[in-house]
This record gives C-alpha cells, structure tokens and sequence, in this order.
C-alpha cells in the first residue's frame, strides 16, 4: 500500500510538473516572438533589451550588458528617431512624447555609464532604459 502511494504521488508530480513546464514554454514564445509590438524598431530595441534584462542583470554581469551597449543604445535611438508612431491614441501623444523625452536621456546616461561607470551605476541607468521602454511600449498602437 505504501509503495502505492509513493507510484501515485511521483505520477502525479511529474504530471503537473509537465503542465507546468509546457504552460511556461507555451507563454513564453507567446510573449517573446518578433511580433509583440506593433511598430519594427521596438521590436527590434527588445530583441537586445530581454536577454539582458532576464538573463545578464539577474547575474550582475555587466561585463555583457557594458559589451551589448553600444547595439541597445543605437536601436534605442531609432525608437527615438521615430518619435510618436502612426496610429498613437490621441489621448497618449502628449504622454508619449514626454516619455521619448526621458528614454533618450536615460539611453544618454546608460551609454556613459557602460562606456566607464560602475556596476552600480550601470544597473541603475539600464534599469532606467528598460523602465522608460516599457512605458513607451505600453503606449503603443494596438495591431
């Protein structure tokens, strides 16, 4: 009976923990695929941007994003370039372009940072970087 128990409990872990793995896979390249934003040079910015916020900040390895800075700062600038993209909700254009205002500066603080700050100083400027991207993101057209 006992080793019944122990057969059951294993299937019933290594089922959920199944799910539970599929699930995360299934909702990650939902949300990480070239298609999550609706204008090409966000898509792009995030490309360079996730990997750094999800696999190289967790780790403090800023020798990568000090390495990577140079790319995240020149596709940062053509979000830039673009300004207000076509198809913006009235109702955010003022917001929006204040927001560019801040996400340029922080792209010029992060820049100097990578080029010769501290460790402290380049966690805080891309942290800076990658806040502002995601309140320009959150402002963009729906496709």
């Amino acid at each position: 009976m006992k080793l019944f128990r122990i057969i059951c409990l294993l299937m019933t872990t290594t089922a959920l923990l199944s799910s539970s793995l599929m699930a995360g896979a299934i909702f990650a390249r939902a949300h990480h695929t070239d298609e999550d934003f609706s204008v090409k040079e966000y898509n792009d910015f995030h490309r360079v941007l996730h990997p750094l916020q999800h696999e190289a900040l967790p780790r403090k390895d800023f020798q990568r994003i000090r390495s990577s800075a140079g790319e995240l700062v020149k596709r940062g600038e053509a979000i830039v370039k673009l300004g207000v993209p076509a198809g913006t909700a009235a109702r955010n254009v003022e917001e929006f372009r204040q927001e560019l205002t801040k996400f340029s500066d922080a792209l010029v603080k992060f820049s100097e940072h990578a080029k010769g700050g501290t460790g402290e100083q380049v966690e805080g400027s891309f942290s800076a970087v990658h806040d502002s991207f995601e309140m320009l993101a959150g402002m963009l057209p729906r496709k």
